[in-house]
């Protein structure tokens, strides 16, 4: 069955979304902060440790889960290692289908949790679109760390390059098609300011969601020295 311009054009807006907040913005910093603790980072790409391009683990059910971002201590690109951090990410148009999103989000993560509880890994979710107050409450109750761009947030940042993606359930189709072909042809010269309108609104929660990913992965215990203590006998 063929895909309706709206849904078609919410597809390439979210990946487009992706792109720029998780790959261009979070991912930098994932890998620095990787690098700096001699972490492996992994995201959807080819690896000599697993099959295919993308990132996926098991839960203690033995169900598989794909995810955008998973830090391993001791993996390299030909062997997986123990992981101890899981991010996803989710873009959605309207609220109704927000509650849904978050619920299919905490199915797929918080299982893995549980199967490594024993590490204490981190978990979080990049979120952009329509997402309900008690929708982001629900995430962050379970543990979740979060960043959430608003609906209106993204809108104005397309503004900036004269594009206007506010449509709604009314559009015609027809609008549908021409923003949809738009965006596949946006250039690297418009995401620039793009990036930069996203990053402004996001820079808090990106730091806070930095913090809380190091808070948590810095108590993890990587070596243990034993010291013989010498000393004369009373």
């Amino acid at each position: 069955m063929a895909q309706s311009p709206s849904h078609q054009f919410g597809q390439l807006l979210g990946k487009l979304l992706e792109d720029i907040v998780l790959y261009d913005i979070l991912k930098p910093r994932l890998e620095k902060f990787a690098e700096n603790k001699n972490y492996y980072l992994d995201y959807q790409k080819s690896r000599p440790a697993r099959k295919g391009k993308k990132v996926t683990w098991e839960d203690k059910y033995g169900n598989k889960h794909d995810l955008d971002f998973v830090i391993e201590v001791g993996g390299t690109e030909e062997k997986l290692g123990i992981p101890i951090a899981f991010i996803e990410s989710a873009w959605r148009r309207y609220t109704k289908h927000s509650k849904n999103k978050v619920q299919e989000i905490q199915g797929a993560i918080l299982p893995i949790i549980q199967w490594y509880s024993q590490l204490n890994p981190f978990y979080g979710v990049v979120l952009a679109g329509d997402f309900t107050k008690p929708a982001l409450e629900q995430l962050k109750t379970n543990g979740f760390a979060v960043i959430y761009i608003p609906y209106a947030d993204v809108v104005n940042a397309f503004k900036i390059i004269n594009f206007d993606i506010a449509f709604d359930e009314a559009t015609p189709d027809y609008l549908y098609e021409n923003a949809s072909e738009k965006l596949r042809l946006i250039t690297d010269s418009e995401k620039q300011p793009l990036r930069q309108a996203l990053m402004q609104v996001a820079q808090k929660q990106v730091k806070e969601f930095m913090t809380k990913l190091k808070n948590c992965l810095e108590r993890h215990i990587t070596q243990i020295m034993i010291m013989p203590l010498f000393e004369n006998p009373i």
